[in-house]
């Protein structure tokens, strides 16, 4: 059975920083690609970046590239999402997402291809 579960969220003023994190279990994370999103009320539930656990390649939405890393502790199957430079539009409800694959889709990181969902994170960066 596949979990996701995410913690590390909080309040941080603009500029500064936040990690969040995300246990994964029940799954070869190898064969994996993982992925975070974030929504706001009302709004569509983004993508922010994704990394297949295979290879390592990974993919950022333009409006966190250079700010925001994902990255992977593979000794505690924990996926992490370093935030820097965090902006008020950054705030959100944070999610880790999994699917069970060969390969992320290059460039894309959309909701429709992620089958397994953590509980979420809320960020909170004021100004």
């Amino acid at each position: 059975q596949v979990q996701l579960v995410e913690s590390g969220g909080g309040s941080v003023q603009a500029g500064g920083s936040l990690r969040v994190s995300c246990a994964t279990s029940g799954f070869t994370r190898m064969r994996a690609c993982v992925a975070w999103f974030r929504q706001t009320p009302g709004k569509e539930r983004e993508g922010v970046t994704s990394t297949y656990l295979g290879s390592g390649s990974t993919y950022y939405t333009n409006s966190v590239m250079g700010r925001f890393t994902i990255s992977q502790d593979n000794a505690e199957n924990t996926l992490y999402l370093q935030m820097n430079s965090l902006e008020p539009e950054d705030t959100a409800m944070y999610y880790c997402a999994a699917a069970i694959r060969s390969h992320c889709y290059g460039g894309r990181i959309w909701k429709g291809d992620f089958d397994y969902w953590g509980q979420g994170t809320q960020v909170t960066v004021s100004s």
